[in-house]
């Protein structure tokens, strides 16, 4: 596990936000948000991304058959976790694909929940707002919301500028009201409709929509509590109760609503509940929710990540061959076994694990990725070209992955591949929103690489790309 590295964060992410939210928040109030970004500069704010393959592969399998029952293509879909404490998930149009979108899901939604139907009611409903085309008509809602609250703007200004301070205020104040309730009145019927739009999903694939039941409940109660302590609570969903009424009604309609969870799928969520909680919680809550005494697969792996963490490595390899010693198969546990060794520098070790958890799951980019870092920061010269021929698989499957190209320039570097290697720095820089740097590179490439050939023209295609980007971005 770890964050996804700095450039795809400011290029993705970040850009999520720049194009003004227009997706649909699950249950949090995003309306101001989306508001005051119609009048202020949207200036980026990076999300930490957190890139694992076992949990980006479990939701995943919660997803696909419902984007399958929606009648998307899976492929155009992307899942992102979040790190944010809080239960949440949203749908974007993907800032760096035309026709695709982006689901992000916090990492609280994962720790905080309690069983896997849960959260497949989450990714149900936000799949109702992709399959609605709610991102898209978002941003033509915010535009017409916008229009009262800029007039109140006008004119509050003027009358400020008249010597009628309060009355200016208030005019302002009015606009704003106007703007959100207006904006409001639309998100509630998007909310509502994703909601339905989920549960023909999950009906569609025999799957029970009670877990999306009860985390509308569990809200229901927090918005009550919130509404107590602020008279001010606005929520751009639509009423707790009428939501949970109607869906309850659609459950209990079902042939479906009994349909448990399987065991593997709670086994699974078990474990990357547990990932997470070594991960992201203090390693001393970690030990106390997962003691010595429980000898569960999931308490050794949340054992392991909080002393990888602390760090106590002897601890941690030691928790970590527990596991390999019951689950040799496991390529994660390999995976975790690798990165513990390569933190400890000592890459040499590391390599090995890390094979082992490419060769029991070879079609995993992220896996390879840290197979070829680990090659590379042995020294070994050997070892430069396996780490470049995993690093192109990988690109292959994840072409805007930053980190992978970054290695890619080293791995070509140390092989005397200049021009190559100024070609995977300019493919850097690009993912990373830097066309300056992109284009810098990218002419350095050009100028050593054999005219016509498809790594030239590879450099060709930056540079036209860089040279249409916006200006800011220039």
């Amino acid at each position: 596990m770890a964050y996804c590295d700095p450039m795809m964060r400011l290029a993705r992410a970040a850009a999520a936000r720049k194009s003004f939210w227009r997706g649909a928040a699950f249950f949090s109030a995003t309306a101001i948000a989306l508001l005051g970004a119609t009048i202020q500069s949207a200036q980026a704010q990076s999300i930490d991304v957190v890139r694992d393959t076992e949990i980006e592969r479990v939701l995943r399998g919660y997803e696909v058959p419902i984007l399958k029952a929606a009648g998307i293509d899976p492929d155009t879909v992307h899942l992102y976790i979040v790190q944010d404490p809080e239960i949440n998930a949203f749908a974007t149009q993907s800032p760096i694909a035309g026709n695709e979108e982006d689901i992000f899901v916090n990492t609280g939604t994962l720790m905080q929940l309690k069983r896997p139907n849960q959260i497949i009611g989450i990714l149900a409903h936000e799949t109702g707002h992709i399959a609605g085309g709610h991102m898209i008509r978002d941003a033509g809602a915010m535009q017409k919301a916008s229009i009262p609250m800029l007039i109140g703007l006008a004119v509050g200004i003027a009358a400020m500028a008249m010597g009628a301070g309060e009355a200016g205020m208030g005019a302002i104040q009015l606009g704003q009201q106007a703007a959100m309730s207006q904006f409001l009145a639309f998100s509630r019927v998007q909310e509502a409709t994703a909601d339905q739009m989920g549960v023909t999903f999950l009906n569609r694939t025999h799957q029970s929509a009670r877990g999306m039941v009860e985390v509308f409940e569990k809200f229901a109660n927090d918005n009550a509590r919130s509404a107590y302590y602020n008279k001010d609570f606005v929520s751009d969903h639509p009423a707790d109760r009428e939501r949970i009424d109607a869906l309850q009604t659609r459950v209990e309609a079902s042939p479906y609503k009994d349909v448990p969870d399987t065991p593997e799928q709670i086994k699974e969520f078990h474990m990357i509940q547990a990932k997470l909680a070594g991960f992201l919680s203090k390693p001393d809550d970690v030990i106390v929710r997962y003691p010595l005494s429980d000898q569960s697969d999931e308490a050794h792996y949340a054992r392991a990540m909080a002393y990888f963490r602390q760090p106590d490595m002897k601890k941690a390899l030691d928790e970590t061959n527990a596991l390999i010693a019951t689950n040799p198969k496991n390529p994660y546990f390999w995976e975790l076994l690798g990165q513990i060794y390569v933190e400890m520098s000592q890459p040499r070790k590391g390599v090995g694990p890390y094979q082992k958890s490419v060769d029991l799951m070879p079609d995993a980019p992220l896996l390879r990725v840290s197979l070829a870092a680990a090659q590379l920061a042995t020294e070994i010269p050997a070892l430069a070209q396996p780490a470049l021929d995993n690093l192109k698989i990988a690109l292959v499957q994840e072409d805007s992955n930053s980190f992978a190209w970054y290695e890619a320039a080293q791995a070509y570097s140390d092989l005397g591949n200049k021009p190559m290697a100024d070609l995977a720095t300019a493919e850097l820089h690009y993912q990373g929103g830097d066309m300056r740097g992109a284009t810098h590179f990218a002419k350095a490439a050009v100028q050593k690489l054999a005219k016509g050939s498809t790594d030239w023209q590879h450099a060709n295609d930056i540079l036209a790309a860089a040279a249409s980007a916006p200006k800011s971005q220039r």
